[in-house]
């Protein structure tokens, strides 16, 4: 009985490990500081230090920037998505549609 806890416990750590392996490797070879998504999270670090300026300031409720904020990430999301799909890129098509939703999250800050 003892034995067979020892052999799940050995396959189970070597299946974490060639996991953990594999993740780093897919990491590396994305490029993280792409200009194009460089462009596209800069946008959206400035859009939130904009609502969080504006929830400051009373000029926003925080129900408000919540909505928001869940814009951004899901924006975010769909950028990463992108990425993996383009081999740690995006291109100048999905970096436009990204910056029209952007856009409208913007309009929303500051009404």
């Amino acid at each position: 009985m003892k034995t067979y806890k020892k052999v799940f416990a050995i396959v189970l750590m070597t299946v974490f490990s060639a996991s953990l392996t594999n993740a780093f490797a897919n990491e590396k070879n994305w490029s993280k500081h792409h200009p194009r998504r460089d462009q596209v999270n800069d946008r959206l670090e400035n859009q939130n230090r904009r609502i969080h300026n504006e929830v400051k300031e009373g000029e926003m409720s925080r129900a408000e920037a919540a909505k928001l904020h869940q814009q951004d990430r899901n924006i975010r999301q769909e950028e990463r998505d992108m990425a993996k799909q383009d081999g740690g890129h995006i291109t100048k098509l999905e970096q436009k549609v990204l910056n029209q939703q952007e856009n409208g999250v913007s309009r929303e800050i500051g009404k």
